[in-house]
């Protein structure tokens, strides 16, 4: 009865795991959709920004989907503080974070929304 009990609660473990996995997946075509607050910086080729510093605006396109998240998750939650990508981050689900990723890193080296 132990190793019955042992084999039910490992296979629910794993059906939960795919479960989880297979909901972090975003829909590229959902997150073409909400680009529009991600344009104004990162849409155009050689942005530079000047608050609250001068740098380089980084490409999204062919990001890997897992560090965009990871990334939009760290604004959100405080660990990154640029303050544009803070407040854009917080109005965002995890929905939206993952279709954003998986709309950015579908789009290879190509400048986003071409």
């Amino acid at each position: 009865m132990k190793l019955r009990n042992l084999i039910v609660t490992a296979a629910a473990g794993i059906t939960l795991a795919v479960s989880a996995a297979a909901s972090a997946e975003g829909d590229a075509a959902a997150g073409k959709q909400k680009t529009a607050m991600c344009q104004g910086c990162h849409g155009i080729p050689g942005y530079k920004t000047a608050f609250p510093a001068v740098y380089h605006v980084p490409k999204l396109g062919g990001q890997h989907a897992g560090y965009l998240v990871k990334a939009l998750q760290a604004y959100k939650s405080g660990e990154r503080s640029h303050p544009s990508m803070k407040g854009i981050a917080a109005g965002l689900s995890d929905k939206d974070m993952a279709d954003l990723a998986a709309y950015y890193a579908a789009q290879g080296t190509k400048t986003a929304g071409k």
